[in-house]
């Protein structure tokens, strides 16, 4: 079914942040949606205000009437909903067009010059600074994103006239294949969802994968010292970029005061002073790759990346401040949405840079069980960077249980003096009385929620 045969439009999970972003793209084409998710939340209800029509019961008198006929209506489903889901079942067997968000998002991208960011790590902040940098320039863009991006209180990005578009390209499940990118950025291949790929060669076998998708008038661009070997077709430019070095790099870092200053060199160029909105050291790495691809479309100039970059809001969860007191002594509440051990090393590395003689406290909750099977040394030592720990329980998302698998299996290996495992449910009581001086919450499970509650104690 291609896009303009597309009459309506029904989610299966519609509550994901990816898949509300496509919900919110088709209501501004005009088009019905409506959705089932498991549970109400914060998206399903700015999405039911918009218009869409969400539902949380997991049987067929749920679908709205005009949705249960197949003629035009495309049906959107991610993998985090079982197939025994009663809505999904029916529209299977009654011969609907069912297709993942990714095989939509492919369409866009097909439909379009598509701007596609991949990586274990990064291609949230990438790919939203990207967006930003278009959106603030003549061109505009079509923004898929994989978080809300502050101050625009979206995942989305809307252009009616924009010939690109932004795509975070989701390695899970193998999501990116399909895509056709114009831009491809790779950021990271460190393992991760051994529970879909097995192995690291499986794994990096499908990013290389991924590289073959390029359109043949499109470019590559891929982050330094990778085990990657890509592959991309005929025709197409290939890149590499990092903070230090490759054809995009920074140069001329400066930190001091709360701010980040460094100049963006490019092939047979240099932008200087670009201060970065959110100056965490990470995103120093994260605005070369995305200044990097928004360059090769000919629409970057030194006034649109200085601009951009200094008024890029970051995006919710990613490193996101929740309190700073002021003060020597005043305290500092950051939330992270690391979730895996090469991103929390990161992510603690860029809090001790900002408070290089403060005690930080690290709240970390492990997502999956599998996740956390797989890489619980490598968590450990994350977490030993940190002058005390408070470890909680795993967060499950799609996943049941595996037997002998716990946070312990990480808490054991944690080597700094102070450490302790909690339950989610008392992490507001046990922060709030302690005397922490910066609090970092980690994680891509539900212990953020708890965050403002927390914060709210202790403005008390």
């Amino acid at each position: 079914m291609e896009i303009n045969d597309i009459k309506r439009v029904y989610f299966v999970g519609i509550g994901g942040i990816g898949m509300a972003a496509l919900a919110r793209y088709f209501m501004s084409l005009g088009l019905p949606v409506a959705g089932y998710d498991r549970t109400p939340s914060h998206l399903t209800d700015e999405l039911a205000e918009e218009g869409a029509i969400c539902s949380f019961d997991d049987y067929l008198d749920a679908v709205p009437a005009d949705f249960r006929s197949p003629d035009g209506t495309l049906v959107v489903y991610t993998p985090a909903v079982p197939e025994s889901n009663i809505p999904l079942s029916f529209f299977r067997r009654e011969g609907f067009e069912v297709r993942k968000r990714a095989y939509v998002l492919g369409q866009v991208t097909r439909n379009s010059k598509g701007l596609c960011f991949s990586g274990t790590h990064g291609k949230t902040t990438t790919s939203s600074m990207a967006a930003h940098i278009l959106h603030c320039g003549p061109v505009g863009c079509n923004g898929f994103l994989g978080g809300v991006l502050k101050g625009y209180d979206s995942n989305l990005i809307l252009s009616s006239t924009s010939p690109f578009s932004v795509i975070e390209a989701d390695e899970y499940d193998r999501s990116f294949h399909q895509l056709t990118p114009y831009i491809a950025v790779v950021n990271a291949t460190d393992p991760d969802h051994l529970d879909i790929y097995g192995t690291e060669e499986a794994y990096l076998e499908s990013f290389a994968h991924f590289t073959e998708l390029i359109r043949p008038d499109g470019a590559l661009i891929v982050h330094t010292g990778l085990k990657l070997e890509p592959r991309p077709p005929k025709g197409v430019r290939t890149y590499t970029f990092s903070r230090n070095e490759g054809d995009f790099h920074a140069a001329n870092v400066r930190t001091g005061d709360g701010t980040i200053f460094f100049d963006f060199v490019y092939p047979g160029g240099t932008i200087t002073d670009i201060e970065l909105g959110v100056p965490v050291d990470i995103n120093v790495d994260n605005a070369v790759a995305a200044l990097a691809a928004v360059w090769l479309t000919g629409t970057l100039t030194p006034e649109l990346a200085r601009e951009a970059i200094r008024t890029y809001p970051g995006v919710e969860r990613r490193f996101e401040f929740h309190l700073k007191e002021s003060g020597p002594d005043g305290r500092v509440v950051i939330d992270d949405y690391a979730h895996h051990p090469d991103e929390l090393r990161s992510s603690i590395a860029s809090v001790r840079a900002l408070y290089p003689h403060r005690r930080l406290t690290v709240a970390f909750q492990p997502h999956l069980y599998s996740r956390t099977r797989d890489f619980a040394p490598e968590f450990a030592e994350a977490l030993s960077m940190a002058d005390e720990v408070v470890l909680a329980d795993i967060y499950p998302a799609r996943e049941e249980p595996i037997p002998g698998v716990t946070s312990k299996i990480i808490f054991d290996r944690i080597k700094c003096d102070h450490k302790v495992m909690i339950s989610k449910e008392d992490f507001v009581d046990t922060m709030k009385n302690r005397k922490f001086e910066v609090l970092l919450t980690a994680g891509a499970g539900n212990l953020s929620l708890e965050v403002p509650r927390l914060v709210d104690e202790i403005k008390k």
